[in-house]
């Protein structure tokens, strides 16, 4: 059996029901007869609660319940959120405040659940909400990224939600010393909204007496935990699905108030309930990205080869500690946070505020595509200041090929690379030599040209341990359950496609199915890069139980020495005879034999060690100085995926991610006000990009195979993000520094260009 799939560039199949309107979404599915939720949202700020009355709520048309933080009590029920802390530098853990399900004595952001009504239509739930009379003795509003100001929480009298460190200040203090050049760079990093496609939403129903969530997550396990911890109810009385879901990025990857208030009403009324978020809602509600002041600080040697890195970060984690926020952030951040190079000296520091502001979510607080657009940043920087070449510089200081596995100065081993491989054939695919030409050609025109490069390099994440079950069913169809949720990135086709290039069994036979407490007994959900690599992991490792334990039941049907019965991927072959059998073949003899713990079989696998996705991207910007106007015009990928399942959809995947990238770079950025209002709640307010936005992309695949994974595969779902946010903000830097502009953070937006280009004089 080879442990690598065969590479085709299967289409999509997933996609014929979702480009003809037959997707199964969350509000697809809701239960017939199910109440309508709507959230009533503090529009303050910061305040302390005076007086709540949802009386004439209660007794609007068509109303059935109105849940307050005093309903919750009254029912048993605490209503806190979980929250993971850290353990700051003082070895002390960070403050433990509290965040309910529904505001209780304060409101710390614009958009926080204050109340919830359920009722027979939508439109009565949204009258209902305004009949709600909230009364609020403000408090002043905490809106800059930094410590002090007044405390959203009394655990937190300076607003730091905590300040974790790793590495070795004293020898970076000694590095910094020795060095022959110290340059120091602030680099901020702009709050993004996800923006998925279906906004979040939920319905709830009581099952034969059982609780049953459907959700549109990331994942159902860790949902279904934290369901039972909240309500105190066995794991056994609980079932979380998710069907079809428009879009994760993160943001729905952990749990929110709205899903267990309407698990909450569904237990109280006996009826199902459903909700879903509008989109100024969502803008408001769900868990942001980024918004980060980060100070990268580099000691270099006489021949320029870096000695010390250190970042120190101001992380704005928005008005409450999150779900995954805290520890995942800070340690993703460290696991990438010198990235492709040869630094003996590494140090990190991150502090995370409270603001009022939204949540900022597990996958985009201070993580990978957050470390590497500093240090990206940073060696652009640090080129400018030496005078030396940005390609060279990288070159110099790259990981040689030879010196692998590796372990950097933040304690990760890195297993293989080729970096320099990566960046020659960027070289060449970008026609890095005939810039200087396009350049003139821009300027002949009166535009301003810059080209930007991005080395990155980042680490699948999570939970390292996934869970495959294969059952053979009796029309000759096979199920293939896996613990992973796709949120739009083709894990339909691609597990099916893998399970039957081990196997031999007809792909189109195959259904994937995913989403489902009840139908797999484990699972890791998706996210950061993680499902392809460790779901066919688990999906290799069930492939060799299946056909060993096929082996040996052909075997003693047909009375041959077990070892003599062998299987080459696509059939069954016992030595000595002209027997042949497919896998499908065996699963009906069984059957038909009683054998039946034959037709359904599950296994686990866990990953012993990361693997780490990397490559180099190359945007080019032309820029009108005379308003600001940037365009990206020219965008060139390489990348090192290791083993490619599905060489289509991993482009589509990573074409995706550069738009997401490209966005926030040029477009994208959160406005809140000072006192706390979210200035850019719709999308008339908020840019998104669009097509028009966007040149061709150019990809190029160079595989290097992980050895930290039987499959050879390195993950490829945040890599055109990571590459694409310094690869942008690099080009547009490089075209102004010809004006005399210095430093140049996103979003490049006309005014904000513009405005550079003026100061600069």
């Amino acid at each position: 059996m080879e442990k690598f799939g065969k590479s085709q560039s299967v289409e999509r199949r997933e996609d014929d029901r979702f480009l003809t309107g037959l997707g199964q979404y969350v509000d697809d599915t809701t239960p017939e007869g199910a109440l309508h939720g709507y959230v009533f949202r503090s529009p303050y700020a910061h305040g302390v609660i005076t007086s709540l009355d949802v009386e004439a709520a209660q007794e609007a048309e068509g109303v059935h319940l109105v849940l307050t933080a005093d309903v919750l009590d009254q029912a048993g029920v605490a209503g806190k959120m979980e929250a993971s802390l850290l353990k700051n530098q003082d070895g002390k853990t960070a403050p433990n405040t509290d965040r309910f399900l529904l505001a209780k004595d304060k409101v710390r952001f614009v958009g926080e659940p204050v109340a919830m009504v359920f009722a027979e239509s939508l439109a009565q739930a949204r009258a209902a909400v305004e009949m709600i009379w909230l009364e609020i003795d403000d408090l002043p509003v905490h809106m800059e990224v930094g410590t002090g100001g007044t405390p959203l929480h009394d655990l937190a009298p300076d607003n730091v939600a905590f300040d974790w460190a790793m590495g070795d200040l004293a020898e970076m203090e000694a590095a910094k010393s020795e060095a022959a050049h110290v340059l120091s760079f602030e680099i901020a990093d702009n709050r993004i909204i996800c923006n998925s496609m279906e906004p979040r939403g939920c319905w709830a129903n009581m099952e034969e007496g059982r609780l049953h969530l459907c959700v549109n997550g990331q994942g159902v396990w860790a949902q279904k935990e934290q369901l039972a911890n909240m309500f105190d109810l066995p794991a056994s009385e609980i079932r979380v699905t998710n069907p079809d879901v428009g879009g994760g990025f993160g943001m729905k990857a952990m749990s929110y108030p709205e899903y267990f208030l309407a698990a909450q009403a569904t237990r109280m009324l006996g009826r199902p309930v459903r909700w879903m978020s509008d989109r100024s809602e969502a803008m408001l509600s769900d868990n942001a990205g980024r918004d980060l002041i980060s100070t990268g600080t580099m000691a270099l040697n006489a021949d320029l080869k870096i000695i010390g890195y250190q970042v120190q970060t101001l992380a704005n984690m928005g008005a409450y500690s999150g779900q995954f926020a805290q520890p995942i952030q800070t340690q993703l951040f460290s696991k990438v946070l010198t990235g492709l190079y040869d630094i003996s000296v590494a140090h990190l520091q991150v502090t995370g505020v409270y603001t009022n502001t939204t949540q900022v979510d597990a996958y985009r607080g201070a993580g990978r595509p957050e470390a590497i657009y500093v240090l990206e940043r940073a060696m652009d920087y640090a080129a400018r200041a030496l005078n030396v070449d940005p390609w060279d510089f990288r070159r110099l200081n790259f990981i040689p090929a030879e010196s692998f596995p590796y372990k950097t100065a933040s304690k990760v081993r890195y297993d293989v690379g080729d970096f320099h491989q990566v960046l020659d054939r960027v070289v060449e695919k970008c026609e890095l030599a005939s810039f200087v030409e396009r350049r003139a050609e821009s300027a002949a025109k009166g535009l301003l040209r810059g080209m930007g490069l991005c080395c990155y390099i980042e680490s699948i994440l999570g939970n390292p341990t996934e869970t495959s079950r294969v059952v053979f069913n009796e029309d000759g169809t096979v199920d293939l359950f896996v613990g992973t949720q796709s949120n739009g990135q083709g894990h339909e086709t691609v597990y099916a496609q893998y399970l039957a290039d081990q196997t031999g069994l007809p792909v189109e036979m195959i259904h994937v199915i995913q989403g489902d407490s009840d139908k797999i007994p484990t699972g890791g959900g998706t996210g950061g890069s993680r499902s392809a690599t460790v779901q066919n992991t688990a999906t290799l490792a069930l492939v060799s139980t299946i056909t060993q334990r096929y082996a040996a039941f052909l075997a003693r049907h047909y009375n041959a020495v077990s070892p003599s019965v062998s299987f080459d991927d696509e059939v069954f072959r016992i030595a000595g005879s002209n027997v042949v059998f497919s896998l499908m073949d065996a699963a009906d003899l069984a059957r038909a034999e009683g054998e039946l713990d034959l037709l359904d079989m599950t296994q686990s696998a866990t990953l012993d060690d990361l693997s780490f996705p990397n490559g180099a991207h190359v945007a080019e910007v032309e820029i009108d100085p005379e308003t600001g106007q940037s365009n990206v015009v020219r965008y060139v990928i390489v990348d090192d995926f290791g083993y490619l399942l599905n060489p289509m959809l991993v482009e589509g995947q990573v074409h995706g991610g550069v738009v997401q990238g490209l966005g926030q770079a040029m477009i994208e950025h959160v406005v809140y006000d000072e006192n706390g209002q979210l200035l850019t709640a719709s999308f008339m307010d908020y840019g998104m990009p669009r097509a028009g936005d966007v040149p061709m992309f150019e990809f190029n695949s160079v595989v290097v195979p992980s050895t930290a994974n039987p499959i050879g595969m390195k993950g490829c779902g945040e890599a055109g993000t990571i590459g694409s946010m310094a690869a942008v903000s690099n080009a547009v830097m490089d075209a102004l520094a010809e004006r005399g502009v210095t430093r140049a953070d996103m979003p490049f937006t006309p005014q904000r260009v513009w405005s550079m280009l003026q100061e600069a004089g």
